[in-house]
C-alpha cells in the first residue's frame, strides 16, 4: 500500500507499507491491503506502521483525517510532535 503522511510543515512519511494503525475517532483503525474505502477522523496519538521492508516506525500526530482507496492511505493532520 501506499502511504502518505502530511502535516503542514511538509510531509512526514511518503512511501509502500505492508500495514498501518492509526488513531481513530473511536479507537484504533487498522488498515491492510485491499480495505474497503474509507474516510475518518484522526485524533492526536500515534500513527504506527510496517514498511515494505519490514521495518516497524511510529509518527506521533495530532488531530486530522485519513482517506483509503484502492490501497493508497492518505492521513492529514494539523500538526505533529517530532
Amino acid at each position: 500500500m501506499k502511504l502518505d503522511i502530511v502535516a503542514r510543515s511538509g510531509v512526514l512519511y511518503s512511501g509502500e507499507v505492508s500495514e498501518i494503525v492509526v488513531p481513530a475517532y473511536d479507537g484504533e483503525l487498522g488498515i491492510l491491503p485491499g480495505r474497503a474505502p474509507v474516510l475518518s477522523v484522526v485524533m492526536p496519538g500515534l500513527v504506527r506502521f510496517v514498511t515494505s521492508t519490514g521495518d516497524k516506525q511510529e509518527i506521533v500526530v495530532g488531530k486530522g483525517f485519513l482517506t483509503v482507496d484502492h490501497d493508497s492511505v492518505m492521513v492529514v493532520v494539523e500538526n505533529h510532535e517530532e
